[in-house]
């Protein structure tokens, strides 16, 4: 099985807000699409699942036209989706019954859920001694995202598409989504997420593009992006004054936070020249580390210099 994505374009007027993306996935996992406010990431994804028609560009789905009626694709929103009127229980029904799920199995799976994702009391909440589900504005931001992502996998899809699963969240809950998540994994689920939170980012994807202004401005594999960075972030720290080495070294960034330093070397080999005039000086040291940089800092680096273009 593959997901592929190729040259999928959009248009508004003259403004265009996806431009030539592309991206695949020939195992399964969870692939990141990455990127500020804007950038088409939730039209990319609104585009995949034929919700926005394409200008140009397909999505297949094991060699043929990806068909949301014929496979069985879960999607998390980011906006919140529930008829805020109607009883969680006869939304869940809904949805389920348009999965083709039977109403006897849709029950089953309704009770699993919502044990796995702790909001039986509002889906079976007792009323004068009577079981009756609440409206979903009786429900806080977070417990309505918990039922928006049942309904996603009620149907055990094979595709699942999250933006931004975790928004809004607190950590207690926010931990949850993720072991619902890697559950999903484990299930060996072709997984798509859009996030701004990069160490969710990190802990689950292999794969990611970002995006910015609708253009694709760095993909590839996670783990070979950071190699190809290499261990350029040193981070020192010691009790006494280290100011007259580093001034002697030509770094390309220096941040100082009281006793702490963030820099930024040219390469290994100038963090070990750093590191042993610190020692031979008899310097001590409370700190000191050499490491790739994070997903935020490339981030925060690819956006800014497709901006500056």
């Amino acid at each position: 099985m593959a997901l592929e994505v190729k040259n999928l374009v959009k248009t508004y007027g003259e403004k265009t807000v996806v431009n030539d993306i592309s991206f695949s996935m020939k195992t399964p996992g969870v692939y990141a699409l990455l990127g500020t406010n804007g950038a088409g990431k939730t039209t990319t994804i609104r585009m995949i699942l034929s919700m926005l028609s394409k200008d140009s560009g397909e999505v297949l789905w094991n060699g043929e036209a990806l068909d949301t009626m014929k496979t069985n694709v879960g999607y998390l929103a980011e906006e919140r989706g529930l008829y805020p009127k109607y009883s969680l229980m006869d939304q869940l029904l809904y949805f389920a019954g348009l999965k083709n799920i039977s109403k006897d199995e849709a029950k089953k799976r309704i009770k699993y859920w919502s044990d796995r994702l702790e909001v039986n009391e509002y889906v079976y909440s007792k009323t004068k001694n009577k079981v009756k589900s609440m409206n979903a504005d009786q429900l806080s931001k977070g417990n309505q995202q918990k039922i928006q992502l049942m309904i996603a996998l009620l149907s055990d899809p094979e595709i699942i598409i999250l933006d931004e699963p975790l928004s809004g969240l607190d950590p207690v809950n926010a931990d949850l989504f993720k072991s619902v998540i890697r559950e999903e994994i484990e299930k060996e689920k072709y997984i798509i997420m859009s996030s701004h939170q990069m160490p969710t980012i990190e802990e689950f994807c292999s794969d990611i593009t970002i995006m910015n202004r609708g253009n694709a401005v760095l993909q590839g594999d996670l783990n070979e992006i950071k190699k190809q960075y290499g261990r350029v972030n040193m981070y020192f720290k010691s009790d006494e004054d280290a100011e007259d080495i580093i001034s002697r070294f030509d770094f390309a960034d220096v941040i100082k936070n009281a006793n702490e330093y963030e820099i930024k070397v040219k390469d290994e080999g100038q963090a070990k020249d750093f590191l042993g005039a610190i020692v031979s000086k008899g310097i001590n040291v409370v700190k000191f580390e050499l490491r790739e940089p994070t997903l935020h800092e490339i981030f925060v680096e690819k956006v800014g210099e497709s901006n500056d273009k």
